[in-house]
């Protein structure tokens, strides 16, 4: 049975099991999301993300009972053109598309063709969370303008921003990500991160020797950056690699409604949700 968890992580952790590293088989990441959403921290997952060739392709057949509720987060990996011939084959599983995300455009092109487009897809949808991955290079702050006057119409889009991968280039410095947190803030667009956020607290892998975000930094540095912080003071934050600052800034919000910032996709729930139980945010004695 689900125990409310503080406001400030709710929904912060979306299932992206099947993707790397993780990469779950299918039936396994159903199985499992069935049983994340079943258990006493359920209020912190999200819905299962699933890429949109997996859809098309007709794998989830027979792994859903159309009676059961089932949400999913649909990842445009075969273009922002073919999501809606993936959208044509959920209504037969009683599938809920909760949200929609998609990259606009690879690093160093204009990003404003693909992010029209799916502003039109967003446009035609009910209500459907969409999300747009946006190189942090070349026309950002122009998308981001455009993302924001989309919302200011009424349409539920975001930004989404990639934190990691498998090169180092793809990990985006403290500065670079506080500027586009503080861009975000001042345009008041929320946003979501994906890849590389496997700790609470910035690390180096010890494999790869890249260092790579935490997310109790990522949500101290957007708490501090919704309160008016600067781009240097959210830099420094991002910085950290001690707990016990974050902690300290996190103390006495928990019960806040975390701003700006969506989530993030995790391959692992179990590994989020124990740094979470450490840290004090989520009480692990809840299941009790």
């Amino acid at each position: 049975m689900s125990t409310q968890l503080p406001a400030l992580v709710a929904g912060l952790v979306d299932d992206a099991a099947v993707f790397p590293p993780g990469s779950a088989s299918l039936p396994d990441a159903v199985a499992a999301h069935r049983r994340h959403r079943a258990a006493w921290y359920a209020d912190l997952v999200g819905p299962l993300l699933l890429p949109a060739s997996t859809v098309t392709a007709g794998e989830l057949d027979g792994l859903v009972d159309p009676a059961e509720e089932f949400a999913i987060g649909l990842i445009g990996d075969t273009g922002i053109d073919r999501l809606p011939f993936a959208l044509s084959f959920l209504p037969p599983l009683r599938v809920t598309v909760r949200q929609i995300e998609a990259p606009v455009a690879k690093r160093g092109e204009d990003p404003q063709p693909g992010l029209a487009e799916l502003v039109r897809l967003a446009d035609r949808l009910d209500g459907v969370a969409v999300s747009a991955e946006i190189p942090l290079t070349f026309g950002l702050m122009g998308a981001l303008d455009a993302l924001a006057e989309a919302r200011g119409r009424g349409l539920p889009v975001a930004a989404k921003f990639r934190t990691g991968g498998l090169a180092a280039e793809l990990f985006p410095t403290p500065v670079e990500l506080a500027a586009v947190i503080c861009a975000c803030r001042d345009r008041d667009l929320p946003f979501k991160l994906t890849a590389g956020l496997h700790h609470a607290v910035r690390q180096a892998d010890p494999e790869t020797g890249i260092t790579h975000h935490g997310f109790a930094n990522v949500l101290a540095a957007t708490l501090a950056a919704a309160e008016g912080a600067g781009a240097d003071a959210v830099a420094e934050l991002l910085t950290v690699r001690d707990e016990r600052p974050l902690v300290q800034q996190l103390d006495g919000r928990h019960e806040l409604a975390r701003p700006l910032w969506v989530g993030f996709g995790s391959c692992s729930i179990v590994e989020p949700l124990t740094d979470l139980i450490r840290l004090g945010l989520v009480n692990g004695g809840c299941q009790a």
